[in-house]
């Protein structure tokens, strides 16, 4: 049977109207950090793995950026 991750979410805010949940786990001893935005239609992850929070965050909130730039 598969070992199923549980996100561990240790900060989460809004930016420009979207929900940032910023997600830690560990990959061979070293802290890892992923971004998922909730959005209107749904969640994505804006960053799958980054070696800071601070990166994580600003990869986030480029994401949020790029998608709000392309909407009409």
């Amino acid at each position: 049977m598969a070992n199923p991750h549980h996100p561990h979410i240790v900060l989460s805010f809004t930016y420009r109207g979207f929900r940032v949940q910023i997600d830690q786990d560990m990959f061979d001893g070293e802290p890892i950090y992923a971004a998922w935005v909730d959005h209107p239609w749904g969640s994505a992850i804006a960053t799958p793995c980054e070696l800071t929070r601070a990166i994580a965050i600003r990869k986030a909130k480029r994401w949020v950026d790029q998608r709000l730039a392309q909407s009409p």
